[in-house]
């Protein structure tokens, strides 16, 4: 879809949306997002994904369409990656309002050939905020995690991504940073130190609920991964599990956002319209 074409499906798909849902601050790093974020892993790679169904990776016009509809409904917070495959490219090519997102991305991972690979050292660190700064067209990046390969501590003690993310912050690069972590003690030390952390929490799993209580007490952000199980939520709770999950996750006070991909409008709706169904709308 050429950029004339974008611009102008932009212009027709503002309708005035009279409930949107609600925003919550992300911790105190000053920014407000979206109660529901999107993620966008299905914008860019379909290798090597733990969904339930396989899927193709939607066309320039359709990804268009998702990212409008998204923003009429109210969301204004994106995730991505660079181990997302085209993710970030895409973004930064498709997105019309730019600069009005909030776009969270990481540092770490690197997935190439079909396999990933992570590299946490403070160069690699840099030039993938370099190259995340290009891809998305942006001057600055409102968020960035460090991709934990699941070895959270020797990453914090042992290697310099961290480090070297505080630094881009200091130069104003960044806005927040802190990671996508994977451990009980890695959240805790990710709340305790850095700006946000992105932690699971489900109906399965609430073994990081330690790391939620401390990042409210502390007023850290909290972006909530892998909330719907990783798209195995509709056979759980008896059915329920979709609308059970929703009112778990974001019922809990330290949580900022709650980040679920899709490709699907009709999904989309859906998940607006539960989170809109439990109160989680604007005042």
């Amino acid at each position: 879809m050429g950029s004339s074409r974008v611009c102008k499906f932009a212009m027709e798909r503002r309708i005035k949306v009279v409930n949107v849902i609600a925003k919550r601050p992300l911790g105190s790093t000053g920014i407000d997002v979206s109660v529901l974020g999107l993620g966008t892993v299905k914008f860019g790679r379909n290798e090597q994904v733990k969904y339930p169904q396989e899927f193709k990776i939607p066309d320039d016009e359709a990804v268009t369409q998702l990212l409008a509809l998204a923003w009429d409904l109210g969301i204004n917070f994106i995730d991505t990656a660079p181990a997302y495959g085209t993710s970030e490219e895409r973004l930064g090519k498709l997105l019309t309002q730019r600069h009005d997102w909030v776009i969270e991305t990481k540092v770490g991972e690197i997935f190439e050939n079909g396999q990933s690979s992570f590299d946490f050292s403070a160069e690699y660190t840099r030039k993938s905020v370099e190259n995340s700064l290009r891809k998305l067209r942006r001057d600055y990046l409102d968020v960035v995690l460090v991709h934990s390969s699941g070895d959270d501590m020797n990453i914090i003690h042992k290697t310099d991504a961290l480090a070297e993310l505080d630094k881009l912050k200091q130069k104003g690069l960044i806005k927040a940073f802190g990671m996508s972590s994977k451990t009980v003690e890695g959240g805790l030390w990710v709340v305790e130190h850095c700006d946000v952390v992105m932690a699971t929490c489900n109906l399965e799993y609430n073994e990081e609920q330690v790391v939620l209580d401390k990042a409210k007490e502390l007023n850290k952000g909290v972006v909530v991964k892998k909330g719907l199980l990783s798209g195995y939520a509709g056979v759980a709770a008896g059915g329920h599990g979709i609308e059970k999950s929703f009112e778990h996750v974001l019922s809990k006070p330290a949580v900022s956002s709650m980040i679920v991909g899709t490709i699907n409008a009709h999904h989309l709706r859906n998940n607006i319209e539960i989170v809109k169904q439990y109160g989680f709308v604007k005042d």
